[in-house]
């Protein structure tokens, strides 16, 4: 019983530690304009790869026929 209770103080004392700790991110957010982040996966397609293309140029451009 006792070593249980260690482990709930220690697991709640760590959870609240990391809390107010936070993420480490600083400033504001921004969306990267830079040409290196154009090439970056975004988020639909790191959660899911197979549904999206691989790259966005790869998909043949449509052509206007007069």
């Amino acid at each position: 019983m006792l070593r249980a209770r260690q482990i709930l103080v220690r697991t709640i004392a760590l959870a609240l530690g990391a809390a107010a700790l936070g993420c480490g991110q600083r400033g504001p957010l921004y969306l990267p304009t830079e040409p290196a982040a154009a090439e970056r996966a975004t988020l639909p397609q790191t959660l899911n790869p197979a549904a999206t293309p691989a790259t966005p140029s790869s998909a043949p451009a449509p052509t206007s026929k007069p």
